[in-house]
């Protein structure tokens, strides 16, 4: 806990939390919507095809959008953390925080096997397999309770 509380009041965490700048809390908290904003709404387009919406839309392309899932989620982690930083010491020990990121890293779990499953071994097949299905339908569920549980934490403290 003293290394958090380390972290947490350092010269940058400080200026994160107290800056009137739009690049601190701000900018950082924008960041990380947009991150979580590409990682879910893309993701979700490639779980709900292989759900079987959009039924016409074939599946295969779909998998050029992996690397825009990651880009946003890289962007979402790095702010993520800084965010985390400078409120270390009261997230750490949030039941919300925990569940959030067990919710991000079985979801980033299920996105890896969705990709290498659906798209990979072996190639795509129409339609898709009920056991890929319950991969995509977990994976919504997933994002859902990392996106329900990071907005309680603004609102309910423990």
């Amino acid at each position: 806990m003293r290394l958090l509380s380390t972290i947490e009041y350092s010269a940058f965490c400080t200026w994160v939390r107290e800056s009137n700048s739009l690049w601190a809390y701000p900018g950082i908290v924008f960041m990380h919507m947009v991150g979580t904003v590409i990682v879910v709404g893309v993701s979700a387009i490639v779980n709900l095809r292989v759900l079987g919406c959009a039924r016409g839309l074939p599946v295969a392309p779909l998998e050029r959008y992996f690397p825009i899932i990651w880009a946003g989620f890289w962007a979402s982690a790095i702010s993520g953390a800084i965010l985390f930083a400078a409120d270390a010491t009261s997230k750490i020990v949030s039941p919300l925080f925990g569940v959030k990121m067990l919710a991000i890293g079985f979801g980033v779990l299920t996105m890896v096997v969705i990709r290498r499953r659906v798209f990979r071994d072996p190639p795509v097949t129409t339609p898709v397999a009920a056991r890929e299905k319950r991969l995509a339908a977990a994976s919504l569920l997933l994002w859902f309770a990392a996106i329900a549980a990071g907005r309680l934490m603004a609102y309910i403290a423990f």
